[in-house]
């Protein structure tokens, strides 16, 4: 299989897979060797080795590139390989539709469920249209309007993170991004209905947030959550935005340490090598994980269930007393 992008640090993938290719279009011109069969195979194993190696032991600046490769599933994708009958809803009534977010009705499993997150673009004209997954706040909005719609017909809310972060322009400003996720994060805090939160690429600052207030945060192995990019925290730090690495691992940005540091409860294992080289086994791992999560969820009682929100949120984080 040819990638049309690969990272830095699969190069040495990157050419096995190379030599794959010029075997099957040798043998598809009818001019193979005996054992080109045999070869391919052998190579392929070699490479999901390498692969198996390599992203067993990913350092954080490695997961943050895994994070924001074009070619891993994004919202609509995961809508479509594990939710039945989705129907998007368009705009925030207020102001106008924002494609950085969608959103609507679906089902999971046979139950009515109602679907929110982040959408970025594949190609130049869909990364314009979709702002390159960063929301202004009618995007919020919009959000905002689908998650009271749930809590009015009591289906349990799926939201999907995947956002450098929310849009910080003028116009975005002028029409109060601020107050948009500042609302968000109060109305998600005592929703009266269950809801789950997956960050499925970049979770960034208060833009991922803004749609991440869960009984539930699950978070996709490569994935990264953090209040600020690497690249713009080595900048503030340092004043040097060549220290994105060291960034990266003050951050503590990936899954295992944002499981430790409790501010997610599980992380759903993609396939070797990333959920963008087996689209469909990302899917099938992480409706598994939806629906288990759901069935814990519902089976508590609805008063309970936003006072464990709030105290889940309330129990983050750690300070020191000072000496006295």
């Amino acid at each position: 299989m040819v990638y049309r992008h690969w990272l830095d640090f699969e190069k040495n993938v990157e050419e096995i897979y190379r030599k794959i290719e010029e075997l099957r279009t040798s043998e598809a011109a009818g001019v193979s060797l005996p054992k080109t069969g045999e070869e391919i195979s052998k190579l392929e194993k070699k490479a999901k080795n390498i692969l198996r190696d390599l992203y067993a032991k990913l350092t954080p600046s490695q997961v943050t590139s895994v994070a924001r490769h074009p070619e891993r599933p994004y919202t609509l994708d995961y809508i479509n390989g594990v939710f039945d009958d989705f129907v998007e809803l368009h705009g925030d009534r207020l102001f106008k539709e924002d494609p950085a977010i969608v959103g609507g009705l679906g089902r999971l499993e046979g139950e009515p469920v109602v679907i929110i997150g982040h959408q970025k673009g594949r190609n130049t004209k869909e990364k314009v249209l979709r702002n390159f997954g960063m929301p202004n706040p009618e995007g919020y909005r919009k959000a905002l309007r689908l998650m009271k719609m749930a809590e009015r017909f009591n289906r349990p809310v799926f939201t999907f993170i995947d956002t450098p972060g929310a849009y910080p322009g003028i116009g975005a400003e002028e029409r109060g991004q601020s107050e948009a996720i500042a609302t968000n994060l109060l109305v998600m805090s005592g929703l009266k209905v269950p809801i789950v939160s997956t960050v499925i690429g970049e979770g960034g600052s208060g833009g991922a947030l803004a749609i991440g207030v869960a009984d539930r945060v699950l978070m996709m192995e490569f994935a990264t959550y953090s209040v600020i990019s690497p690249e713009g925290c080595a900048a503030i730090l340092w004043k040097d935005g060549t220290k994105s690495d060291l960034a990266a691992k003050a951050l503590k940005l990936d899954a295992e340490a944002l499981l430790k540091l409790k501010i997610i409860d599980k992380i759903v294992k993609e396939p070797v090598g990333g959920a963008h080289r087996e689209p469909l086994a990302a899917f099938k791992s992480l409706k598994a994980a939806l629906i288990s999560t759901l069935k814990e969820l519902e089976s508590m009682d609805r008063t309970r269930l936003t006072d464990a929100r709030y105290e889940k949120f309330r129990s983050m984080g750690a300070f020191i007393e000072p000496k006295r």
